[in-house]
């Protein structure tokens, strides 16, 4: 009998209690604008998948509506100056542009980027590494309400420094999917993010429209793990205003606790009134 009421506390408590929250995983896929059958289909896997375009690629303004029609977070793919020498888009962002030349670029961006929610970094580590070009960034965006997604192209990244006094939200990058482009290695990175979901509660995976990587997504998201949900990055954003980065998981060693506490109140009260 004892062991009866024992079972049944613990499935009134497990029905009753706040929902188990899956670990949430967002997906960014940067560099849209370039390759139409890749994005489409990436577009075509998920609205929950966020897109990242470049303001000056030559698809730019039909990918972004074909995104937002589809239901997907739009953000803009800003180019940032790199630390070494590689071929920049046009209109590149380097520290040493002042603010207005900085304004010019991201108000052009924002008008060639449609329903952007958002801005992250194209490369960037030389850009993002330094405070008085980033505040100059800030600055600039602060006349629209975005977030800022870093990245994260270099470790003394000073983006949520400079978004301080602009009150910009920043989300920061968890983990590259597809730094090397091969299946195998695109599929580690992605079980990576998943991991770090189910850790942390949330993780950013950024990764780009290469042939493997869509292969990948493919099979990845068909198969998605029961306990991590697929987000849109701006879901995250409602959390942070609201000084929660992510909501809590209950453990089901919590859920036993809570279940050995409750059946001792029964029992003791049964005995009670014996």
């Amino acid at each position: 009998m004892r062991c009866f009421i024992g079972l049944l506390v613990i499935s009134l408590l497990v029905l009753n209690s706040p929902v188990l929250y899956a670990g949430q995983l967002v997906l960014v896929i940067d560099d849209f604008g370039y390759r139409q059958h890749n994005e489409e289909q990436i577009i075509g896997f998920s609205p929950f998948i966020t897109i990242a375009v470049l303001p000056h690629s030559p698809n730019a303004k039909r990918i972004a509506t074909m995104a937002h029609e589809h239901g997907n977070d739009v953000i803009i793919h800003l180019p940032m100056a790199p630390m070494n020498k590689q071929p920049l888009e046009k209109d590149t962002l380097f520290p040493s542009m002042n603010e207005s030349e900085v304004k010019v670029i991201v108000d052009n961006a924002v008008e060639r980027v449609p329903y952007a929610v958002g801005v992250n970094n194209h490369m960037g580590s030389l850009m993002t590494s330094n405070l008085s070009g980033m505040i100059n960034v800030m600055k600039a965006l602060s006349r629209y309400s975005m977030f800022f997604l870093d990245s994260k192209t270099i470790g003394k990244t000073q983006v949520k420094k400079a978004a301080l006094d602009y009150n910009i939200p920043v989300l920061t990058r968890d983990v590259f999917l597809d730094d090397k482009q091969t299946e195998s290695a695109i599929s580690q990175q992605f079980d990576l993010a998943v991991k770090l979901a189910r850790k942390n509660g949330v993780a950013i995976a950024i990764g780009h429209p290469h042939p493997q990587t869509v292969n990948v997504l493919r099979t990845k998201l068909a198969n998605l793990p029961a306990d991590i949900e697929l987000v849109k990055l701006s879901q995250l954003i409602t959390s942070v205003s609201d000084s929660v980065n992510h909501k809590p998981k209950i453990t089901l060693k919590e859920i036993i606790k809570k279940c050995e506490r409750r059946l001792e109140e029964i029992v003791n009260l049964k005995l009670v009134d014996e």
